[in-house]
């Protein structure tokens, strides 16, 4: 039936039956994973990785996923293997093929090749009795019990076995290597990600006006840099120092409070001991403090000095938020 029930029930069946598959896969490792890490881990060479059908778009991702983290990958799709693409494969290159079957015919062709070529081969298949899994020098198991889909034949819980194993060779490759979220950033200049590992306060709030004002100022003073400045606030400022803080909720404070304020200063209606941060501090820092303190901008130092401020919309911009 197409009803809300019955397509959440098919929905959750799916997940269900695919969680178990993954669940079931730390079963099936043996030393030949271990060793296929270390393999790896040793190469003077890249990996490639390749297959065909659903099995190469998984192969593609785990390419992304061992670049993304330190180990240099290439794909190379099975059917162009054997039209020419084998002068990818290196010398000291390692090969990891992937077939659910083992059996495909562009394997059976592919695999000797690579045997003749003397490369290590890992291979991940669903069958371990497969003509892949005879040949390969490693194998990591993959095998389903059933797909998630109905007919059992549309690759899903196969594939999704296959992505996890590849994730877990990853991860394992990656500890080995050491690799730091300064190394994820190197690898992720451009993404809000990276931004998040290699972004400093300075990097933003040098795009900043730096609005400023003495504690003598006039209200009017402070109004017109305040507007000026477009960042919503002004720091108070004596001999280089920070003394204060006004914001426009500072000013809407005052209003509600007096009908005549032309006599205030600066020093009379600003907040003392603002928060602040130093400019070489990390922007996911500055976004921590404005989270914790509940505030929308914060002043930058430099050496004990005034640098400029930082705002919650410059964090949303460069997707730190």
């Amino acid at each position: 039936m197409n009803t809300k029930q019955a397509i959440l029930h098919t929905a959750k069946s799916t997940i269900k039956l695919e969680s178990n598959a993954i669940a079931n896969l730390s079963e099936l490792l043996t030393d030949d994973f271990a060793e296929a890490v270390q393999l790896i881990y040793n190469s003077k060479g890249r990996v490639i990785i390749t297959g065909i059908g659903k099995s190469a778009i998984i192969a593609s991702k785990i390419v992304a996923t061992l670049n993304s983290t330190g180990t240099p990958s290439v794909f190379m799709h099975a059917a162009d293997a054997i039209h020419g693409d084998l002068g990818l494969i290196l010398q000291n290159d390692i090969v990891i093929c992937i077939s659910k079957s083992g059996n495909t015919p562009e394997i059976k062709v592919l695999v000797p090749l690579i045997k003749k070529a003397k490369n290590k081969m890992i291979a991940i298949t669903g069958n371990i009795e497969s003509f892949l899994g005879q040949q390969a020098d490693f194998i990591l198991n993959a095998f389903v019990t059933k797909e998630a889909c109905p007919n059992n034949l549309a690759p899903t819980t196969s594939t999704t076995a296959q992505l996890v194993l590849g994730d877990a060779l990853a991860v394992c490759l990656l500890e080995l290597r050491g690799f730091s979220s300064n190394d994820f950033a190197k690898y992720h200049p451009g993404g809000a990600l990276g931004k998040r590992l290699y972004l400093r306060v300075n990097d933003i709030s040098s795009q900043n006006e730096k609005p400023q004002v003495n504690p003598e100022a006039s209200v009017k003073e402070v109004i017109v840099e305040i507007t000026e400045k477009m960042l919503g606030v002004t720091a108070v400022i004596e001999k280089d120092q920070i003394v204060g803080i006004i914001t426009d909720g500072d000013l809407r404070r005052m209003l509600s409070k007096s009908d005549d304020f032309s006599g205030l200063k600066a020093k009379d209606i600003m907040s003392n001991n603002p928060r602040r941060i130093q400019e070489d501090a990390m922007a996911v820092d500055a976004k921590e403090v404005m989270e914790q303190f509940g505030i929308s901008q914060l002043l930058v130092e430099h050496d004990g000095k005034y640098a400029g401020v930082v705002h919650l919309h410059d964090l949303i911009k460069e997707g730190i938020i």
